[in-house]
C-alpha cells in the first residue's frame, strides 16, 4: 500500500506536525488576541460607561467621583479624557491617550499590559486597565509559541524517526557481524518499506555469501583431498620411470594425466560459474539436435520429444548433458532414454536409465560436490558431474531435480526457460 512507503511516512508525519502546529498556534493567538472581542459587547460597555458617568457638563467633582468609585469597585486602573483629549479624572495609574487609542473602541496592548478605550457618545474617551496584568512582552510569547512548536514536532516525528534508526542500526550491526567473519549474520525485517525490503536484500545476500564461502571451502578441501590421490600416482610413475618402462606403466601415467586434467578443468569450470549471475544467451541452441548428437556417444541411447530453440551456451549444454549421460552410463543400467518436451513457456529435458535409482538418503546430496554414495566409492569419477548439471541450468534461468522414484527409478529433470518465457 502507497502509505507502507518510506517518504509517504515522512511526508504524513511533517503534515500531521504542521496541523497540530496551526491549530496550537491558532488557540494561542485566539487567547491573546483580546481585541478581537465581539463588537456588540464593545457597543453595549460603551452605553453602560455613558449611562453611569456623570454628563459631560456636569461638574468636575462629580465626575471624578464617579472614576474612584469605577475604579476601587472594578479594581482597574481607570482614566477619563475629554474630547480634546484632556485628562478629567483618573482613578490608579493614569493611562495616557495616544493617537492609536482613537477612533474605535477597543482592546491595545501596551507594554505595562492591555489597555481598553472606550469611545463615549458625548465624545469623551475613557481608559480601563486591568490591575496586577503582567506587562505585554511580544518576544517572550513568540519564544514561548516556537518552544512549543518544537515541542510538538519533535514528538509526532520522534516515533518515526526512531523506529527508522533503530532498523538502520540493527543493519550496521550486521554488516559489522558479516565483515568479522559471522556468515550466518542476519538482521530482523521489519514494516514493509524501503528499510525492511533492503534488510531482506542483506538477508539474501548474506545467505549467497554463506553459500558460496561454504561451497568454496568445500570445494577446496575436496579438490586438495582428490588431487593427491592421481599426483601421488603420477609421482609413483616417473619414480619407476628410472628403470624399465614398460608400455603397461606409460599408459597408465597417461591415464593419470587425463584423470588431473580432467579434474582441474571441472574445478575451475565450477569457479567460473560461481562468480557469473548469468551465462551468454546470445546463441539459439536446439536441445534436440543437441542430444541427439551427445547421445551418438553411447550405447542404448534413444532421444524422444519435439522443442523449440532456446537460448544459451552451447558448449555449457553440451556439457550438460554429457555429464547426464556419463552419469547414467556409470552408475545406471541400460536403456538410457533423453525425453524433450515443453510447456508454458518451458523446456523439460528428462534423462532416464534402467538402474535402480539414487537411494533415498542420497537423493538430497547428490548435488553436492564431491558427494559419492556408499556404494559408489570405486566408480571413476569425482562426484562433480550432478553439481556442474545444476550450476549450469542455474545459469541459464533453469534449475534441475531429480524425478519422482515413484515415475522413474533413475531419471534427473533439467527445466529451462524459453525466450521471453515461450
Amino acid at each position: 500500500m502507497l502509505t507502507r512507503r518510506l517518504y509517504v511516512q515522512i511526508y504524513l508525519t511533517i503534515i500531521a506536525s504542521l496541523v497540530l502546529m496551526v491549530v496550537l498556534g491558532g488557540v494561542l493567538w485566539d487567547l491573546t488576541e483580546a481585541e478581537r472581542s465581539d463588537r456588540d459587547l464593545l457597543g453595549n460597555a460603551e452605553r453602560l460607561a455613558s449611562l453611569l458617568l456623570p454628563p459631560a457638563d456636569a461638574p468636575l467633582a462629580a465626575q471624578r467621583r464617579m472614576i474612584d468609585r469605577l475604579g476601587r469597585e472594578l479594581d482597574v486602573d481607570i482614566s477619563l479624557f475629554d474630547h480634546g483629549g484632556d485628562l478629567i479624572a483618573a482613578y490608579g495609574t493614569v493611562k495616557p491617550l495616544r493617537a492609536r487609542h482613537i477612533g474605535e473602541s477597543g482592546w491595545h496592548r501596551s507594554r505595562a499590559g492591555p489597555i481598553l478605550s472606550l469611545d463615549l457618545s458625548d465624545g469623551r474617551w475613557l481608559m480601563i486597565s486591568p490591575q496586577g496584568m503582567e506587562p505585554y512582552r511580544p518576544l517572550k510569547g513568540l519564544l514561548v509559541l516556537l518552544g512549543l512548536v518544537a515541542i510538538c514536532v519533535g514528538l509526532a516525528a520522534f516515533p518515526l524517526v526512531r523506529r527508522l534508526t533503530r532498523r538502520l542500526e540493527d543493519l550496521q550491526r550486521g554488516v559489522e557481524r558479516i565483515g568479522a567473519g559471522d556468515l550466518g549474520a542476519r538482521v530482523p525485517v521489519r514494516g514493509r518499506d524501503e528499510i525492511a525490503r533492503l534488510a531482506e536484500s542483506f538477508n539474501e545476500a548474506a545467505d549467497k555469501i554463506e553459500k558460496l564461502v561454504g561451497a568454496h571451502r568445500l570445494l577446496l578441501a575436496n579438490a586438495s583431498h582428490e588431487l593427491r590421490t592421481p599426483l601421488s600416482r603420477i609421482r609413483l610413475g616417473l619414480e619407476m620411470a628410472e628403470g624399465k618402462q614398460t608400455e603397461r606403466r606409460r599408459a597408465a601415467l597417461k591415464q593419470d594425466i587425463a584423470e588431473l586434467d580432467a579434474l582441474i578443468d571441472e574445478i575451475l569450470l565450477m569457479s567460473r560459474l560461481d562468480v557469473a549471475d548469468r551465462v551468454d544467451d546470445h546463441h539459439l541452441v536446439d536441445l534436440v539436435a543437441l542430444a541427439a548428437e551427445e547421445c551418438a556417444r553411447f550405447d542404448d541411447c534413444t532421444v524422444s520429444g519435439r522443442a523449440p530453440e532456446i537460448r544459451g551456451d552451447p558448449r555449457l549444454l553440451h556439457r550438460l548433458l554429457r555429464n547426464l549421460l556419463e552419469n547414467a552410463s556409470k552408475h545406471g543400467a541400460p536403456p538410457i532414454v533423453v525425453h524433450i518436451e515443453v510447456d508454458d513457456g518451458v523446456v523439460t529435458m528428462t534423462v532416464s536409465d534402467g538402474g535402480q535409482g539414487i537411494p533415498e538418503a542420497d537423493r538430497d546430496k547428490v548435488f553436492q560436490p564431491f558427494y559419492r554414495g556408499a556404494d559408489r566409492q570405486n566408480v571413476n569419477g569425482y562426484g562433480l558431474g550432478l553439481p556442474l548439471v545444476r550450476q549450469i541450468a542455474e545459469a541459464h534461468g533453469g534449475s534441475v531435480s531429480l524425478a519422482p522414484a515413484t515415475e522413474h527409478r533413475s531419471a534427473v529433470t533439467v527445466s529451462l526457460p524459453l525466450p521471453g518465457g515461450g
